[in-house]
């Protein structure tokens, strides 16, 4: 069974500053990544749970990429 995350993301052209939340709104993991679309889906991937790859990449404009 998975749980429930909340990820708020703060974006800038360099990095995205990322807070990741329980269910019950505790913080329980906050970091930095690059603004790189492969390092976005790496790091969602990287959470577990029920993540919907294709809707995700077709939000950050990748629904073609084989290799992301």
């Amino acid at each position: 069974m998975t749980s429930t995350k909340y990820i708020g993301l703060d974006v800038h052209k360099e990095s995205i500053s990322i807070a990741v939340l329980n269910s019950a709104g505790k913080v329980v993991m906050e970091c930095v990544i690059e603004t790189k679309a492969s390092t976005i889906l790496q790091f969602i991937h990287g959470l577990g749970g029920d993540v919907q790859p294709q809707r995700l990449k077709k939000a950050l404009g990748l629904a073609g990429c084989t290799t992301c």
